[in-house]
């Protein structure tokens, strides 16, 4: 086990009860954090003499549909008085079912009918019930300036009322959500220290020190999450405003009349950018041609899930136009696998990190450390900064 992993926790309470339920659109980082839970209990189990080894942590699971696009939940392995941890990606638009003969893709919508299910199937059975939701179903529909649903907080309310004791999310749009379900537990992780390392193995040679590097918040939305950046990196931090026509609604949202930005000179520095989501991108692909314009050297653009609901084809034509140098993202929602080739395109690999928070709050221990990375994060770049960034970046990509 890795320093810290045994700074943060260690097994001692019998973890035999724990249990991961991964569902069909989140099967593969179930598979990749079950592969560390199962390493880490078994090497505690060898360091302490016990018998009992796991072979697994994963409950086998489907949610069928009949002909008429009718579905149910279905928990194949026993869930009697088990700590269940479900892993949901509501994102993964690649999952497929038939109606009427007609192939659809699953929508948000599909993925949280299929989560209710499988809570309703296991009746009561399990002792305690945490949704690991990464990509908050309804996030983006968050608070009411209309009269107009608030899909994020009756989802919330409809899973306390089901029975779920704890929320997992990474990178709420708003976290304030959670003010629905106030005696329910919501955890919100930032994946800053992830991205923050893939940055770094990625491009050793960069200078994050002021002179040289700046933080530039694409929205005022944003700023919360830039401000930790610029805090913890000690750099000077920019912010574009977004001036709207709430005259009209395009696609669900406000058009963007103009970007203005609010900051220092970012002539001849590298900026990096970070928000929760890019979806169309045209409001980063804009904020890179005002900051290409205003003299900058290079862009780094961040996005927790990096969806592209367009494509990468507009980003693809920016990057060989010069407007920036890479979109680091997470492995926490789906990606394309024409996505994850393009030279572009950086991920970091969150499933670690999603183990260290599942084995802690199984073991019932704090996870203040993993809600606020900065004492790693500031070790991180001081050995970065004081020692050979070419082996240093070989290191962390094994921690």
């Amino acid at each position: 086990m890795r320093p810290f992993f045994e700074s943060i926790f260690s097994f001692e309470k019998d973890s035999s009860n724990m249990a991961i339920l991964a569902m069909e659109g989140a099967a593969e980082l179930g598979k990749k954090v079950d592969q560390y839970l199962v390493n880490w209990y078994n090497n505690e189990a060898k360091t302490n003499g016990k018998k009992f080894f796991k072979d697994t942590f994963l409950v086998k699971n489907t949610c069928p549909r009949f002909t008429t696009g009718d579905g149910k939940g279905l928990i194949i392995d026993s869930i009697r008085g088990k700590d269940l941890f479900i892993i949901c990606d509501v994102g993964n638009y690649s999952i497929e079912y038939n109606m009427f003969g007609t192939p659809n893709r699953m929508s948000p919508d599909d993925h949280y009918s299929d989560l209710k299910r499988i809570i309703g199937a296991c009746a009561g059975m399990a002792n305690k019930i945490t949704v690991v939701m990464p990509l908050l179903y309804g996030g983006r529909q968050h608070r009411r300036t209309a009269r107009e649903s608030l899909d994020c907080a009756q989802m919330l309310r409809e899973l306390e009322f089901m029975g779920v004791k704890d929320i997992i999310t990474f990178d709420a749009h708003d976290p304030r959500v959670q003010n629905s379900v106030p005696i329910m537990g919501f955890d919100n992780f930032m994946p800053t220290y992830q991205i923050l390392k893939a940055l770094l193995k990625t491009f050793p040679e960069i200078n994050m020190k002021k002179d040289n590097f700046m933080i530039v918040s694409p929205d005022e939305g944003a700023m919360s999450r830039n401000i930790y950046y610029a805090s913890v990196l000690g750099t000077d931090l920019g912010m574009f405003y977004k001036r709207r026509d709430y005259a009209n609604v395009v696609n669900g949202r406000n058009p963007i009349v103009a970007h203005e930005y609010i900051g220092n000179d970012v002539k001849d520095k590298d900026i990096f950018v970070a928000d929760d989501i890019i979806a169309t991108g045209d409001s980063m692909l804009k904020l890179c041609n005002e900051l290409k314009a205003a003299g900058c050297r290079r862009i780094f653009l961040s996005a927790t899930y990096a969806l592209f609901t367009e494509g990468p084809e507009k980003f693809q034509k920016a990057y060989d136009a010069g407007l920036f140098d890479a979109v680091l993202s997470t492995n926490l929602t789906y990606a394309t696998q024409e996505l994850l080739q393009k030279n572009w395109f950086v991920q970091a690999d969150m499933s670690k990190f999603v183990a260290y928070i599942i084995a802690a709050i199984d073991q019932n221990k704090s996870v203040g450390q993993l809600l606020d990375p900065h004492d790693k994060i500031h070790e991180l770049i001081e050995k970065f900064n004081a020692g050979k960034p070419q082996q240093l970046a070989m290191d962390i990509s094994e921690e």
